[in-house]
């Protein structure tokens, strides 16, 4: 029964993002905020679902552009990660969301760039449009480096694109991390606490091209030891009482 009523909800909610949002894309198609906006709306969804989430930005991520690289679990993402993403950020989808009804539409007219996985080389020619985009506009970008969902699996190994284009570009990396979220279940009244966590910049210059993929072990290593550590604060804070839970 739960189920089927926040599957409602959130059928009503997700219209009435796609009817609004659509309408604010066409009066600013692909401004630089939409995305901040939409993610904002889906975030305020979590707690329907029963997820409290705990967001800790970075107090050393200042107001620049930089190249967010998340881990990416499962579906619940756009209403976990969705909390931490700022404004004048866009992310780095797959080109194949665009023939999603409604959905892959307004992706793309909020302002998100979408890259073709299947072609190496368009590939690498959008990661190099995005670093162009990055510095001419001030942008952000928001990417999920593993290139797809977990579900459940740990931190699965990165794909080097994120890294090329923070190098190309010249803008720190900044890790996001979601805590494990694997367990969720919307037929279930409390689906835990998931801590959404910003780590702090990581310098891109210096680094050379054939350093890349050394370097993307290291920061793959630095945030699953992070990872992990969240999920185990996260499970601790579950297992208290309630009234005892004031994070």
């Amino acid at each position: 029964m739960l189920l089927v009523l926040r599957s409602i909800i959130l059928a009503i909610l997700l219209i009435l993002a796609f009817v609004c949002g659509g309408l604010l894309c066409i009066l600013r198609p692909r401004h630089r905020n939409n995305v901040h906006m939409f993610a904002k709306w889906f975030s305020w969804v979590a707690p329907i679902l029963g997820i409290k989430v705990i967001l800790r930005p970075s107090a050393q991520a200042v107001q620049q552009p930089y190249i967010y690289i998340a881990n990416h679990q499962n579906t619940y993402d756009m209403f976990t990660h969705t909390g931490m993403v700022p404004k004048s950020t866009v992310s780095l989808g797959k080109k194949s969301l665009v023939w999603i009804p409604l959905f892959g539409q307004l992706y793309w007219l909020s302002g998100n760039i979408l890259i073709d996985r299947t072609n190496r080389r368009r590939a690498f020619a959008t990661m190099a449009q995005t670093a162009k985009k990055i510095k001419e506009k001030c942008l952000s970008v928001w990417i999920f480096p593993e290139g797809t969902r977990s579900r459940g699996r740990g931190l699965l190994p990165f794909k080097l694109g994120a890294f090329h284009t923070a190098i190309e570009a010249g803008v720190p990396m900044v890790p996001v991390l979601a805590s494990c979220q694997a367990n969720i279940n919307l037929n279930r009244w409390d689906n835990g606490v998931v801590i959404v966590e910003m780590m702090d910049p990581i310098p891109t210059q210096g680094i050379e091209k054939s350093e890349i993929k050394a370097f993307a072990a290291e920061v793959h290593t630095q945030m699953e030891t992070r990872w992990n550590q969240l999920n185990e604060e996260a499970q601790a804070l579950m297992a208290k009482p309630l009234h005892d839970n004031h994070v």
